[in-house]
């Protein structure tokens, strides 16, 4: 790999980490958390927004909380200024051990944490029911697309099963498994066909006989919301997904995106959320003609006209699969997949 490869490599890893980061920060700001709940938490069907926003306790964890086992009760109370001169350490002592030229992997990966290893929930809070007693804790789990390599539901049981295990010592003593807190895992996968929302729980099925078990079913939630690109229709059913689709999508401007978020669901954006918006709109822009630019030298070098890969990368941008593009443009699966750079 040339000295200039590496540079371009870095820097793709540098704006697209920038990216990534942008959208945590702006789902972690409790006017959008507040909405996200009211549409997956029962708990909060029907409540104001507002006044779900002031359940959430302190500061949402951005990328600060561990999963790995033994590690997460280590983060979830300590004082941030304190967390991260442990992170900064961490990061010190496990880059030690890396080999000099280990790639750097994206984000959303299994091994996406630069120097540490440690696999972090994005956002992860607790938040207070309306009857001010009760505590639950979340998870808010933000994913470009649905994963190839593994099954997503599959990762989300695991992220949800440490949200519960996690407690012990920290939220309940010894057998006091009545002092558990209901947990909610909610999944954000982004380039999706249609906008969906999909709420995976415990249940009790009878097999024989009848017997009233004693137990909370409802500590364990998974809430899987599929975001597409197209923006849904503005109604009751679809408030979830038009707020994320209008803050994620890379087709919206960033004056519409302000807009609808004002006028549709009240929010008065502040300073913060305003620059956090603005900034992935430029991030994104960047990658999508870094990505454009990239097929285009992909597609020279296999000798097609440029005017044809745009054509194809368009298409991909669409939601097109590499099987209709295949057909369209008259190619091989394979040399679409080689244009796009994907598996």
């Amino acid at each position: 790999m040339t000295e200039t490869h590496v540079t371009q490599t870095l820097l793709a890893a540098r704006e697209e980490t920038q990216y990534d980061e942008c959208i945590k920060k702006i789902l972690a700001n409790k006017k959008i958390l507040a909405y996200i709940l009211r549409n997956t938490v029962k708990e909060f069907k029907g409540m104001n927004p507002d006044e779900i926003a002031a359940c959430i306790e302190g500061e949402p964890q951005i990328s600060t909380v561990p999963i790995a086992g033994g590690r997460t009760n280590q983060f979830f109370h300590s004082d941030s200024k304190k967390t991260n001169q442990k992170l900064e350490r961490m990061k010190e002592s496990y880059s030690q051990l890396l080999p000099e030229n280990q790639t750097i992997s994206g984000m959303n990966t299994e091994d996406s944490e630069i120097g540490e290893g440690l696999i972090r929930y994005d956002i992860i809070f607790y938040v207070r029911t309306k009857d001010g007693v009760s505590k639950i804790i979340v998870n808010i789990e933000a994913q470009k697309n649905e994963p190839v390599t593994y099954d997503i539901l599959n990762r989300a049981i695991f992220y949800a099963s440490r949200m519960i295990s996690s407690q012990k010592n920290r939220d309940f003593d010894n057998m006091q498994y009545n002092d558990m807190k209901e947990v909610y895992s909610i999944w954000l996968c982004m380039n999706m066909k249609e906008s969906s929302i999909h709420h995976i729980h415990l249940t009790n099925e009878e097999l024989i006989g009848h017997h009233d078990w004693k137990g909370n079913l409802d500590i364990f939630n998974i809430v899987m919301v599929g975001i597409a690109e197209n923006l849904p229709e503005q109604s009751e059913r679809y408030e979830l997904n038009r707020l994320l689709t209008t803050l994620l999508s890379q087709n919206i401007k960033e004056r519409d995106k302000l807009s609808i978020i004002e006028k549709e669901y009240g929010i008065v954006t502040d300073d913060g959320l305003t620059e956090e918006v603005e900034q992935m709109c430029n991030l994104g822009q960047g990658l999508l003609e870094r990505g454009i630019a990239e097929g285009e030298e992909r597609g020279r070098k296999a000798g097609l006209f440029e005017g044809k890969v745009q054509m194809i990368l368009k298409l991909y941008q669409l939601d097109y699969t590499v099987e209709s593009i295949a057909e369209i443009a008259e190619m091989s699966e394979q040399q679409i997949k080689d244009i796009l750079n994907i598996p």
